[in-house]
């Protein structure tokens, strides 16, 4: 399938060299564009692509369209596609933007699938969500989840569930770096270096990560295999209790995903 990219910033460049590093899409297929045409060109020569003209020609060339536009930017784009084509696949990455408001602005028989990846999908470690227009089919679904799997884990679900998949999965890479730094400098006021520190906090996260993955273990199971009675890390999770940490990040979620709610409305 040929894949055209409009938007060749580090998401829509992470997600195709991925996929091509995976062998789910052949470089010599992809077409790029970007209104900066450094970025293009850039893509371009990383992994064989060519470079459009125009975002017409682009889309007449390819089979299926990622767009990777700013959500502001994004029905205003696809608003000046010309019309005058056979039926295209259309990905959108935009946070918000609902699938209806992108079926309305493109051709009526155009299919169109919703996805949210985060930006660890540019180390291959990336946790996505996708949800299918009314005209896309499962092979369409395929094709992207071969895409979103190329660079990490891909989910299928409800548009509905796309805004709080936003909010966790989307944002929270952020939320996770302010945990790292946190522990890192906690490292630091009771002694250690602050390099040192920050490798043990980053691993440490990793590590638990993992835990949760491969183990099919509940979280708060494994949290308890830790915490001895009287203990170094009962009285460490005491302190988290009493600074309201759990529902800090609770709120942060919900907080996310009610921003993405406004981006689309």
């Amino acid at each position: 399938m040929n894949l055209g990219i409009i938007g060749c910033g580090k998401m829509g460049s992470a997600l195709v060299k991925g996929a091509i590093k995976e062998n789910a899409i052949d470089g010599q297929k992809v077409m790029v564009i970007d209104l900066v045409p450094e970025l293009a060109q850039k893509l371009s020569n990383d992994i064989g692509a060519t470079v459009a003209k125009t975002n017409d020609d682009l889309i007449k060339n390819s089979d299926a369209i990622l767009l990777c536009v700013k959500p502001q930017d994004m029905i205003s784009l696809t608003d000046s596609f010309n019309k005058e084509r056979s039926s295209k696949l259309f990905i959108s990455i935009a946070a918000g933007i609902k699938i209806d408001d992108l079926e309305k602005s493109l051709n009526n028989d155009d299919r169109v699938i919703r996805v949210m990846p985060n930006t660890p999908a540019m180390i291959g470690q990336g946790a996505s969500a996708q949800s299918k227009g009314k005209n896309a089919t499962e092979s369409d679904a395929e094709f992207v989840s071969k895409i979103l799997n190329a660079v990490g884990i891909s989910l299928e679900v409800p548009e509905k569930q796309l805004d709080a998949v936003t909010g966790l999965s989307g944002s929270g890479p952020a939320y996770i770096y302010t945990v790292i730094e946190a522990l890192a400098d906690g490292g630091v006021l009771v002694g250690l270096p602050k390099e040192k520190a920050l490798t043990l906090a980053a691993k440490t996260v990793i590590g638990a990560a993992e835990m949760v993955m491969k183990s099919d273990e509940h979280p708060a199971k494994l949290r308890d295999q830790v915490a001895s009675p009287g203990g170094t890390t009962i009285a460490g999770l005491a302190a988290l209790e009493s600074g309201k940490l759990r529902s800090t990040l609770i709120e942060a979620v919900k907080a996310a995903t009610k921003r993405s709610e406004e981006l689309g409305s």
